[in-house]
């Protein structure tokens, strides 16, 4: 079986509900001196971080993940989990003294958000190395410390294997430079509507100037999509109907989950395309990005419900 080394973080996400509204509390002429405390009787902590949630929805996929990250000695509930779920945990590292990374999400009823994130042992990403000693078919490089993402570029690169980069909530960490480079090294580069919009403005490049750089570059573009550029034209790939809209959190990892099983199993990017989408809609549906559960002959039927032919 063809095996994807994920590289990027572990985090657990506490999510908390304050049934009031910020507004109420938070005096705007007072903000100099702020001094405020939130009762938050609803909390749940979930399992995510990009390579977890992305390792999670490829192994639903069938797929052979090995995520490569830095944890804290905290990670052990999350540890139990992965062996749950028959994920490979051999390029896990701890990192002793460090708590695992973690987001700490506080919504009101009006659904505005205050978070805090602590990188803990996600800082220590570098710490990890691509290894060389087994064969790795793909890779990614996904949101992670700033060092770790550019030395597991670079020895993806020395290693001639292919690999996603796959910038993220880490694209500030880098400057036009930087980018390029990562651009130059990769196979592919998949980043949303904003994130590529930095992307332009960084590096100076258009999509289609990019796409000249790589195999192809995947834009996510929320409930319209995706645009798939190659160096010849641009691919237009509709979204997969979801049956709820529950949380929208994680979905760009279960969409980079269907682009790596598309390009392992030989997949067209129309095809490709079509399957990161609905497993983007799959995960829309529940709460949390690791509760989402199906079979492939469950997954296969709704692809042809949803896109008109079989995978």
């Amino acid at each position: 079986m063809k095996s994807a080394l994920i590289c990027g973080s572990y985090a657990y996400d506490n999510i908390m509900v304050f049934h009031d509204r910020f507004k109420n509390h938070i005096l705007p002429d007072k903000v100099h001196m702020l001094n405020v405390s939130f009762l938050v009787p609803d909390m749940r902590r979930e399992f995510g971080g990009c390579a977890g949630n992305i390792a999670y929805n490829l192994k639903l996929l069938g797929g052979n993940p090995w995520p490569m990250a830095t944890v804290g000695t905290d990670f052990a509930p999350y540890a139990d989990w992965m062996t749950a779920c028959h994920i490979d945990d051999r390029y896990v590292k701890t990192v002793k003294g460090a708590f695992t990374a973690q987001a700490f999400i506080t919504t009101d009823l009006d659904d505005n958000q205050i978070t805090a994130f602590h990188p803990g042992a996600m800082g220590m990403s570098h710490e990890n190395e691509v290894p060389r000693d087994v064969k790795v078919d793909i890779g990614i490089v996904s949101p992670d410390g700033r060092d770790g993402m550019i030395q597991h570029a670079e020895q993806f690169a020395e290693a001639s294997i292919p690999f996603i980069f796959d910038p993220g909530q880490g694209m500030p960490m880098f400057d036009g430079d930087d980018l390029l480079r990562f651009i130059d090294r990769a196979s592919w580069v998949t980043v949303n509507d904003y994130e590529a919009e930095l992307l332009q403005k960084k590096t100076g490049k258009s999509p289609h100037e990019i796409a000249e750089h790589v195999e192809a570059l995947i834009i996510t573009l929320g409930s319209k999509g995706s645009h798939i550029y190659v160096k010849d034209k641009r691919f237009d790939i509709p979204t997969a109907k979801p049956k709820a809209l529950a949380d929208p959190t994680g979905c760009g990892d279960a969409f980079r989950a269907g682009l790596i099983h598309g390009i392992l199993s030989g997949m067209d990017w129309e095809t490709t395309g079509r399957v990161a989408s609905l497993m983007g809609a799959i995960k829309i549906e529940q709460h949390g990005t690791q509760n989402h559960r199906f079979t492939m002959g469950q997954f296969k039927e709704r692809f042809h419900e949803n896109f008109g032919y079989h995978l």
